[in-house]
């Protein structure tokens, strides 16, 4: 490598910094050869910033091995600031290239250093490559350190990532502490999503806080049958579990709850407390044919699915009754089939039989049980 007289006698502060200008202004080889020539001034106080300046312009230029053995040059002066930068450096490098051990033992290297302006990210990764190789006791160690620099960009990640993997573990209550202690870390008005995200999860851990309360005084039969705590307990956990993707479990809850002697009534009575009231069934309320699908639907979590499939028919139904409508006067066999098409529809479905034999209920209460020729309903399914 070449030097120039001015170069031989320069400060090595000031090529430093020529090299940095150099750099910024789009010629990274030029301040490789300036950085490069502080580096074989040999020892001195400007030899880590040197290194550390020749690692990032190599990298730059696509020497990446050229750019380690840089890194690994400042790190060996220990320099309080350049030699933790050069650390950092050297573990992006290695995670970019997928080297994951390599980066973890890199990121220790800045941890080491105990330089406050980077331990921080340092640690969070450390955690997430504990967390990526499933050790939960080492992330929670590495997050927890992260959470104890109380950094306002770093600290809130960490302790959203340990209260997602305790409540994954089944410790809300754990989770809830983590996560408040965070928030109070987090500006509001400038990092708004920060604050809603942590927000957010405190609110899942109070949730699922709620859960293990209520199941635990469903576990307690003497409490499960006590008509002032029971049936209230037993509509709170199935309707809460759901929320939480565990519609299957809430189905058993209310199973459970309408098996309780004592209690059961008051639990279907709060399992129906949105049911309609049939209009003009007069004391027949609350005996209609679908309303037994309903209940069902509701402590199975499948009320959508039901739902779906009535507007469907009704969709269907309609259709075939207005497009005939639609076409114009017709003959009385025309009519008679569109009706027929329209009155086959609910058959595909799986309450359809019940719907026929509500209907001919009404009609043989209203022909009379000796009318003849009672109209039928066809049931596409052949029963």
């Amino acid at each position: 490598m070449s030097t120039t007289p001015d170069e031989a006698t320069a400060d090595p502060s000031l090529l430093c910094e020529q090299a940095r200008r150099l750099a910024e202004s789009g010629e990274p080889t030029e301040a490789a050869r300036l950085f490069g020539r502080v580096l074989e001034l040999g020892e001195g106080p400007h030899r880590a910033r040197a290194a550390l300046g020749l690692a990032v312009v190599l990298d730059d230029v696509g020497d990446v091995a050229g750019a380690r053995e840089a890194d690994w040059t400042a790190i060996g002066t220990q320099d309080p600031e350049y030699g933790p930068r050069a650390a950092y450096h050297l573990a992006l490098l290695h995670e970019r290239a997928g080297e994951r051990d390599e980066a973890g033992r890199a990121w220790r290297i800045v941890v080491d250093f105990g330089n406050p302006g980077y331990l921080p990210p340092a640690l969070l990764a450390l955690a997430q490559l504990a967390d990526d190789d499933g050790d939960f006791e080492a992330a929670r160690d590495w997050w927890e350190q992260v959470i104890g620099t109380g950094h306002p960009q770093y600290a809130p990640v960490a302790a959203h990532d340990l209260g997602q993997r305790l409540l994954e573990r089944g410790e809300p209550a754990r989770a809830q502490r983590v996560l408040a202690g965070a928030l109070r870390l987090i500006d509001r008005e400038s990092s708004p999503y920060a604050y809603a995200r942590l927000a957010t999860c405190i609110g899942i851990a109070y949730l699922d806080q709620a859960i293990g309360a209520f199941d635990a005084v469903l576990d307690d039969e003497e409490a499960a049958t006590d008509p002032d705590v029971g049936p209230l307990a037993t509509e709170l956990l199935a309707r809460t579990l759901p929320l939480r993707g565990r519609a299957e479990e809430a189905r058993e809850v209310w199973a459970r709850g309408l098996a309780r002697p004592g209690v059961a009534g008051q639990v279907r009575a709060r399992l129906r407390r949105e049911f309609a009231e049939p209009a003009g069934r007069g004391e027949e309320a609350g005996t209609s044919w679908w309303e037994p699908l309903v209940e069902s639907a509701v402590a199975d979590g499948s009320l959508p699915a039901l739902t779906g499939e009535a507007f469907g028919a009704l969709d269907h139904m309609y259709a075939v009754a207005a497009l005939r409508l639609a076409q114009g006067p017709a003959d009385a066999g025309d009519a008679y089939e569109a009706l027929g098409q329209a009155a086959e529809v609910p058959g595909g479905y799986p309450w359809g039989g019940l719907l026929h034999e509500s209907f001919t209920d009404r009609a043989r209460r209203a022909l009379g049980p000796d009318a003849p020729n009672v109209p039928d309903v066809p049931d596409p399914s052949g029963r």
